[in-house]
């Protein structure tokens, strides 16, 4: 059995995976919109957080500890080479002379504190991300945008089925390449990445002539789609509504209270945790009752 990229979608009978694409957009757009632009640590966390227990509540844990595991990585790296590449700051905790292309590199408390501000954004977004491809049928998608740009839809909804099987790919490849002895030569990045392409080619070529035989590309009348409610549309709608005025309201009267030049500075007034304790209690609008913790 092939085994699925942690952020593939999986069909399952859970409150995201069964409610309508447009509520769904709109709460998960709201996690997305405050993770993305938002210059709050506490907000920024607590939306992590938060949307950490909604992919939880829908079942979509490979996919969420997946996205913890490279937005935490994209983190780490932000923060080191925020550390070494700006020297602004009037904070120095190391001077570390002259390096070459970067000339003279001081680390101050107040680059690090950018670059963790820049890794929480890149590690709520990954997070906000993996959630909705693990559990947003790319099928729907292409319903829903069907009549408004047919072939744009396709592409897009052709990227987003692409792209897992693409890393399931590169792991098979990986795992056949260490299983082939200690006499074998080993397998660089260049030979990996030729192996990849060309069978992405291969599978590209199957998919054109799948969609010809099927008449993606003759003109003529289309099917209409009609979708189908469900029971849980409400309560994603009224969620993202209110989740989605909560992160306007932050990024609009509430982004300028941390700075982290030229010193850090962070006003704790009142907009900031009422954010954060919305955004994190809307994480379980996925759950429901004998939603379990511990599955995959």
């Amino acid at each position: 059995m092939k085994k699925l990229s942690p952020i593939a979608y999986v069909p399952r009978r859970e409150t995201v995976q069964t409610a309508s694409l447009a509520p769904v957009a709109l709460y998960l757009g709201a996690y997305l919109l405050v993770c993305f632009f938002s210059s709050d640590p506490l907000v920024l966390i607590a939306a992590t957080v938060g949307v950490v227990i909604a992919g939880y509540g829908s079942g979509a844990k490979r996919a969420v500890n997946f996205s913890l595991k490279l937005g935490g990585f994209l983190a780490l790296t932000m923060v080191v080479v925020n550390a070494l590449v700006t020297g602004r700051g009037a904070t120095v905790l190391a001077r570390l002379g002259d390096w070459p292309l970067l000339g003279r590199v001081d680390v101050t408390a107040e680059a690090i504190a950018a670059g963790a501000v820049i890794g929480l954004r890149a590690m709520g977004t990954m997070v906000v991300i993996g959630v909705w491809s693990a559990c947003v049928d790319p099928d729907r998608i292409l319903q829903a945008v069907h009549g408004v740009a047919r072939r744009s839809a396709l592409t897009a909804t052709l990227i987003s089925r692409l792209v897992p099987l693409a890393a399931t790919d590169y792991a098979r490849i990986g795992e056949a390449a260490t299983l082939r002895g200690p006499a074998a030569s080993p397998v660089g990045r260049g030979a990996m990445a030729h192996r990849l392409l060309a069978g992405s080619l291969d599978r590209a070529v199957d998919v054109a002539a799948t969609l010809e035989l099927r008449g993606y590309g003759s003109s003529g009348s289309t099917a209409r789609f009609r979708p189908v409610p469900s029971r849980y549309d409400r309560r994603f709608l009224l969620a993202g509504s209110l989740l989605m005025v909560v992160a306007l309201a932050e990024l609009a009267f509430g982004s300028g209270r941390f700075e982290a030049y030229p010193e850090i500075s962070w006003e704790f007034g009142l907009e900031g945790p009422v954010a954060a304790i919305a955004f994190l209690i809307g994480g379980f609008v996925t759950w429901r009752p004998g939603n379990r913790k511990g599955r995959p």
